[in-house]
């Protein structure tokens, strides 16, 4: 089965809302005078979270998580466990939660749950990607890249089956 790529959003277009991104939550933090921390959701965010990053003006710790799924497809979200937890602490610290996408909420209201207890400042999420149309648990992005209803997206960090990442744009994935 042949994939056919299709372009969606591309590179300067992600570029520049980078640096729009950055201003926000450069803004919206303009009032604490301590590091924010941004956690990076690994695989799929590193390429927009090193971006972001650097679109960030103002001091900034960062570290990474990475989740597993275990669930079944009709559990899915159930059996959610961290194959890589954070190395620092968040306690009374601003936290911004940096991922590709929040398709339908899962995983995210899995990590907000457990970062909520590690008792942080204020907890925040920047998405790449906001498919809120889909969204099947409560959650918020407060810093949206783009928002999407449907499609099946892949390049700049998110994948079909570990391939694509590599891409410098969004294209939508279909089969032919």
């Amino acid at each position: 089965m042949a994939h056919k790529l299709t372009p969606f959003i591309t590179a300067e277009q992600i570029a520049e809302r980078n640096i729009t991104l950055g201003k926000e939550i450069t803004e919206s933090y303009k009032d604490s005078e301590e590091p924010l921390v941004c956690i990076c959701v690994l695989k799929g965010a590193f390429l927009f979270f090193s971006d972001i990053i650097r679109c960030i003006d103002r001091p900034i710790e960062v570290d990474f998580v990475r989740l597993a799924s275990y669930g079944t497809a009709t559990s899915r979200g159930e059996d959610i466990v961290f194959s890589k937890d954070l190395e620092i602490s968040i306690e009374g610290k601003d936290v911004l939660v940096i991922e590709d996408i929040v398709d339908t909420g899962h995983s995210m209201d899995f990590l907000l749950h457990v970062l909520r207890g590690r008792n942080p400042k204020s907890l925040k999420i920047c998405s790449l990607i906001d498919k809120h149309e889909r969204r099947e648990k409560k959650v918020s992005v407060d810093f949206a890249g783009f928002e999407l209803s449907d499609g099946f997206i892949v390049g700049y960090g998110l994948d079909y089956a570990e391939r694509y990442r590599e891409l410098d744009g969004i294209y939508e994935l279909s089969t032919e």
